[in-house]
C-alpha cells in the first residue's frame, strides 16, 4: 500500500518509544515506576462521578449530541472562565466543546493553514502541537526555549522570510515538558506580535490550576485572577482579537480517561475549529458533559486537594534528588520536573531513559522526544505517592 506523505513525521513519538522499552524492561522482570507519563493516578471527585452515573440511566443522554445540546456546559465552561479571569465570554460563539485539549490542538492548523504555511512552536514542547501542523501539510519553525530566557521564546530571533508564511503561533504556560511559567506581560508582548504580523495566537492551557505559589508582581493587578502565575492569554488579549485558548479538565479534575475540554476564543477561530469538527465526528457522550458540568460548577476542594498532593509530591522529589547529588531547580507549577542529565547523558537523553527503564525500571521521557533543544533534559511526571517516589529516586541513584 502507498501511504500520504503526512504521516511519515508521525510514526513515532516520546510515548510510543518509551513504551516499548517499558514493555522490554517488563518481560526482562522488572517492577516499572512509570513516571513517563503525565496520566495522573488521582481521582475524580466524588459528585463529578456521581453525575455521570446518574446519566447512565436517562435514555435522553444515549444518542448522538450535536452542538445545540452542548449548550449548558458551553454556558458552565463560559461562567468558569468570566469568573476566574474576569474576561466575559459568549458561551454561543466563544466556546466550542473538545475532546481534550488535544483534539483542539491538532485540528486547528487544518483551519488555519494552507500547504506551506508555517507555524510558530515552542521547542521544546508538546507533541500534538508539532503533529497537527504535519497533517495540515504546514511548516514548522521551532522556537527554541532555553533556562537562560527563563524558557520562553525569543520572538525577535524568528527570521523576516519565516515571518512572512506564519499563520499560527503556540504556546502553553504553565508548560509541558518544561513546568516554566509566564507572566502576563510576556503574553502582552506575543499578542502584540501576533497582531502586527497577522499571526493566529494559540495558549494550550492544561495546568491552569496546577501552580503552587502567588505572583507578588504588582503588574499582575490586585484581583485574585490577576494574581495567578497562570494568566490566560485573553487577559492580554481581551477583544479576543488574535487568540483562541484551549482549556482540559483532565489535569485539574483528574478527568483524562473521560476526554473533555473545551477551546474559548476568537469566535471566527471558535466557528473554524467547529467546521473543522463537524467533519470529524459529533461531540462526546452527554453524561460526561454533565460530569463536566458538576465540575465546573461544584465544590472545587478536590482541585486544592490535588494541588496539596502535587506540591508534596514535587517536594520529595526535589529533595530526594538533591539528597543523591543531582541539583534540579523546583518547578512552580505542573506535575513535572524538568531535569538536566549528568553530563555523561548530556547528548542522550533518549539512551538515558531507556537503559534507566531497563535496568532499573524506572521510566521517564527523554527531552529529545519535545524537540530538538529539550535534549540535554529529562522529564519525570508525579504521578505516584511520595513512598513510591522516594523509591524510584533511590534507584535512579544506583543506576548513576
Amino acid at each position: 500500500m502507498q501511504f500520504a506523505k503526512r504521516i511519515q513525521p508521525l510514526q513515532s513519538n516520546v510515548f510510543a518509544d518509551m513504551d516499548k522499552a517499558k514493555t522490554k524492561a517488563l518481560a526482562c522482570g522488572q517492577e516499572l515506576i512509570d513516571l513517563s507519563l503525565g496520566s495522573s493516578d488521582l481521582s475524580p471527585e466524588a459528585h463529578v462521578i456521581e453525575a455521570i452515573a446518574q446519566s447512565l440511566h436517562n435514555p435522553s443522554t444515549h444518542g448522538y449530541l450535536l452542538f445545540h445540546g452542548t449548550q449548558v456546559f458551553r454556558q458552565a465552561a463560559a461562567n468558569w472562565y468570566t469568573e476566574r479571569f474576569g474576561i466575559p465570554v459568549n458561551p454561543e460563539t466563544e466556546v466550542l466543546p473538545l475532546i481534550g485539549s488535544q483534539e483542539g490542538t491538532a485540528h486547528l492548523p487544518l483551519a488555519v493553514l494552507n500547504p506551506g504555511d508555517f507555524a510558530l512552536l515552542l521547542d521544546p514542547g508538546y507533541p500534538s502541537h508539532a503533529g497537527g501542523v504535519h497533517l495540515a501539510n504546514g511548516q514548522i519553525y521551532p522556537m527554541p526555549i532555553r533556562a537562560e530566557n527563563g524558557f520562553l521564546p525569543v520572538f525577535t530571533d524568528i527570521p523576516t522570510p519565516v515571518l512572512a508564511k506564519s499563520r499560527m503561533m503556540v504556546l502553553s504556560y504553565p508548560h509541558n515538558p518544561t513546568a516554566a511559567i509566564a507572566p502576563l506581560s510576556f503574553f502582552k508582548e506575543a499578542v502584540s506580535f501576533c497582531q502586527q504580523h497577522n499571526i493566529v495566537l494559540v495558549h494550550d492551557f492544561p495546568y491552569v490550576d496546577l501552580v503552587f505559589e502567588e505572583s507578588n508582581d504588582s503588574e499582575l493587578g490586585t484581583e485574585n485572577w490577576d494574581r495567578s502565575l497562570a494568566p490566560s492569554i485573553l487577559q492580554a488579549d481581551p477583544d479576543k482579537s488574535v487568540s483562541i485558548e484551549f482549556f482540559t479538565l483532565s489535569k485539574s479534575y483528574n478527568m483524562g480517561g473521560f476526554r473533555i475540554g473545551y477551546a474559548i476564543g476568537n469566535a471566527q477561530l471558535i466557528n473554524a475549529l467547529r467546521q473543522i469538527k463537524a467533519a470529524v465526528d459529533f461531540n462526546q457522550y452527554r453524561g460526561i458533559l454533565n460530569g463536566a458540568i458538576a465540575a465546573l460548577t461544584g465544590p472545587q476542594t478536590g482541585v486544592k486537594t490535588s494541588v496539596n498532593t502535587l506540591r508534596q509530591r514535587r517536594d520529595t522529589f526535589v529533595s530526594a534528588l538533591h539528597r543523591i547529588g543531582w541539583y534540579v531547580p523546583t518547578p512552580k507549577a505542573t506535575m513535572y520536573i524538568w531535569a538536566k542529565l549528568p553530563e555523561r547523558w548530556s547528548q542522550d537523553s533518549i539512551g538515558f531513559c531507556t537503559q534507566l527503564v531497563e535496568k532499573t525500571g524506572v521510566a521517564a521521557s527523554p527531552g529529545a522526544g519535545f524537540g530538538k533543544s529539550g535534549e540535554g533534559y529529562v522529564r519525570f511526571a508525579l504521578v505516584h505517592d511520595t513512598p513510591v517516589l522516594e523509591t524510584a529516586v533511590e534507584r535512579i541513584a544506583k543506576f548513576l
